[in-house]
């Protein structure tokens, strides 16, 4: 239930009152229109500003200041150019607006409830409580029409780039002459804090040089953070910083004059051939008497005294949450929304009935299904995979499943963070997109993870691309934070992270993960693959494709000799845990290992067997997928009667105690690696046959409780 826009006869009274009042020049920025009865842009925004702080207020939590220094802005660009239909808020050919500087979330919450998106009154009345779908920050919900979650500041930023990305790619891949059925814009709002985080040099510098011209970005220079006046801390030369990544910039906009906005815009929209920076002066918390221009309004309530006051300033008599009738009637967007995507139907009504293949493409494309011949593709990934005889690095096993994936697959799109040839991402066939042709399959990212990242996820959220890339275990820190948002959002990614561990030799530790898949295992919503051969990368690769969320996969430099297996192992595979080795007998021990030490522990377990030793060796590519099997299968895989257990992983020892227990060992490595050849460091830190046999050994020997079988 939306909120009542029904106002009593007093509301009304006090709007006629409100229209008497004249603000001075001073804060207004232009005169309110002297025509009878209609509404004005400055009561169209201070709407904003009055649910804002009434919100924030209420909640004795928040950020109001950027909405109330933002609200003309947004007032017009969603009254005037915003293409977006609240009637139905996934319609694909929308315009994408990003709130960047999540932290003025209320700006985007009064403008879904106000525009005739999903979103009640009362869900604006509970702004930060519990259950409530407004959020201290917002939280992807396409739905109410929240394109992504922001925040954490620039990466807002960086999913505008990657969706402006994906409307270039999808217009360059579909669209026919006269029949441009990919027709939209980008537009984001930014603060001080995404410009002088460094993800925004990394995706502003990179969107330039694609030349992605339906990109604006709105920049809020009110020059105060959470510290104060930033010119203490940040005095760049924002302009002409953005001038030499080849964006468009328009400086020194009055982002409290509505026509100099609209000049803008409209000069943003004009330009094709570059992203726009639109730069609008502002005052943050405009309309606070005593608190606008300070670090006061950035992130507390205003308090009650100063919303009264505020109240007096902006002429805004009514109650709080309070909307007069006639401004509700005035922001509604739904009349509008309907008419142009109507328009848009028509339009692809033409398109279907010319080009009725490519029509039935993009529909599967952008619901993000996959095709009828996915399952044949997957089959085939597998069965060219298991052909694999002689050892290879997991690596060259993606790039072998990419080669049957990705000519198979139009919605894949891939690419690396300048380790290309490294990583082995491109597949044959693929092509690289440029700023002049935007119809290939790869893109060249350079020497930005965190960007990579970042833009990846934007490219998944606006739909019709499955996106992967690439780069070493180790440098995903660098974009630890887009990873962790892929996978609060739950978003469609492939992170292809390959020299996954100090089996990649002489670059030593610096290059040498550890702590990374403990770390990444512990991520909520992370789906992780680790594979030892051919086969299991091949259900890796597959199991990404299908998963609604984020997966990565983690891949070797060295070469690995392939495991044999049954067909019903090779089934197995897919629920990340499986019995690889089994003894005659029940097991009296149980190895368990991952990626590339299970061909070290293979040899250990068949050779403890051969002497009579009675050792399961288990394969657990993906502890995720394994804890989603029922209690049955993961008991008949790691019986609760055999206690003697031993984990090997040549990463951080923290993930296995689970499944080792207290009469369990776990070889690992808690302490950085070291230069070297493969073959002297992996017995330097204890990950050799003979040091598996002996560990194994020691368990059998030791009593400690266990039973033995």
């Amino acid at each position: 239930m939306r909120g009542s826009c029904h106002a009593p006869r007093r509301v009304r009274n006090a709007l006629n009152h409100y229209r008497a009042l004249q603000v001075s020049a001073d804060m207004c920025g232009y005169e309110l229109s002297s025509k009878s009865y209609m509404t004005t842009r400055r009561e169209l925004a201070n709407t904003i500003r009055a649910l804002s702080m009434d919100a924030v207020q209420r909640a004795n939590s928040g950020h109001p200041g950027m909405p109330m220094g933002m609200a003309d802005i947004a007032q017009v660009l969603w009254g005037d150019f915003l293409k977006h239909n609240p009637g139905n808020p996934l319609w694909v050919d929308r315009d994408r607006f990003v709130l960047s500087n999540g932290h003025g979330s209320m700006l985007l919450y009064s403008l879904l409830y106000l525009t005739g998106y999903p979103l009640g009154l009362e869900e604006i009345k509970n702004f930060r409580q519990l259950g409530s779908r407004t959020a201290g920050h917002p939280e992807h919900d396409p739905a109410l029409g929240i394109e992504t979650t922001t925040g954490p500041l620039g990466q807002g930023l960086a999913n505008a780039v990657g969706m402006a990305l994906a409307e270039k790619m999808l217009a360059a891949q579909f669209n026919r002459p006269g029949l441009e059925i990919v027709d939209h814009f980008t537009y984001a709002f930014a603060g001080d804090g995404c410009l002088m985080e460094g993800i925004s040099h990394e995706a502003c510098s990179f969107a330039g040089r694609h030349g992605l011209g339906k990109l604006i970005v709105f920049y809020d220079d009110n020059g105060i953070s959470i510290d104060g006046k930033v010119d203490g801390w940040f005095a760049d030369d924002t302009a002409k910083r953005f001038e030499a990544y080849h964006w468009h910039v328009v400086r020194d906009v009055d982002g409290h004059d509505a026509q100099a906005v609209i000049a803008a815009l409209k000069a943003a929209r004009d330009e094709k051939s570059r992203p726009s920076l639109i730069c609008c002066k502002t005052i943050i918390g405009w309309g606070a008497p005593n608190k606008q221009g300070t670090a006061a309004t950035h992130g507390e309530a205003l308090g009650a005294d100063e919303v009264a006051a505020a109240r007096k300033t902006l002429g805004w008599p009514y109650e709080p949450f309070v909307v007069p009738e006639e401004l509700r009637a005035a922001w509604d967007h739904r009349r509008q929304g309907a008419a142009a995507e109507a328009g848009w139907r028509e339009l692809f009504g033409r398109y279907k009935t010319a080009h009725p293949e490519l029509a039935r493409e993009f529909d599967r494309r952008t619901r993000g299904e996959l095709g009828q011949g996915w399952k044949d593709t997957a089959a085939q990934v597998l069965e060219t995979l298991l052909k694999q005889t002689a050892p290879q690095a997991t690596r060259q096993s993606s790039q072998a499943a990419l080669n049957v994936i990705g000519p198979a697959l139009s919605e894949i799109f891939g690419g690396s963070a300048d380790l290309t040839p490294s990583n082995n991402t491109m597949f044959k066939g693929a092509r690289t997109i440029t700023a002049e042709d935007a119809s290939g399959n790869y893109l060249h990212y350079g020497v930005r993870e965190f960007g990579m990242t970042a833009v990846m996820n934007g490219i998944s959220l606006h739909g019709g691309f499955v996106p992967y890339g690439g780069t070493f275990l180790v440098f995903s820190d660098y974009a630890r934070n887009a990873i962790r948002l892929a996978c609060l959002m739950s978003v469609r990614v492939v992170l292809v992270y390959t020299h996954d561990s100090i089996g990649l030799g002489e670059d030593g530790p610096t290059h040498q993960p550890v702590e990374h898949l403990t770390s990444l295992r512990a991520m909520p919503n992370m789906s992780l693959w680790r594979p030892c051969d051919a086969a299991e990368t091949a259900i890796a690769w597959t199991g990404a494709i299908e998963r609604r969320g984020p997966t990565a996969v983690i891949l070797t430099r060295q070469a690995l000799p392939q495991q044999p297996r049954t067909a019903q192992q090779v089934a197995n595979i897919r629920r990340g845990g499986y019995t690889l080795i089994d003894p005659n007998g029940a097991p009296e021990c149980i190895v368990i290992a991952t990626g590339s030490e299970i061909a070290i522990a293979a040899e250990a377990v068949n050779k403890l067997n051969a002497t009579g030793r009675r050792v399961r060796l288990v394969s657990m590519p993906s502890t995720e997928a394994f804890e989603a099997q029922d209690e049955a299968y993961r008991q008949s895989v790691l019986p609760p009667g055999v206690r003697r257990r031993l984990a090997v992983e040549a990463g951080a020892t923290l993930s296995w105690w689970r499944y080792v227990g207290a009469d369990g060992r776990v070889l690992g490595l808690d302490r950085f690696g070291a230069s070297g050849k493969l073959a002297d460091v992996y017995p330097h830190f204890g990950f050799s046959v003979d040091n598996i046999v002996r560990q194994v050994r020691d368990l059998l020997d030791t009593n400690s409780g266990s039973d033995r079988n």
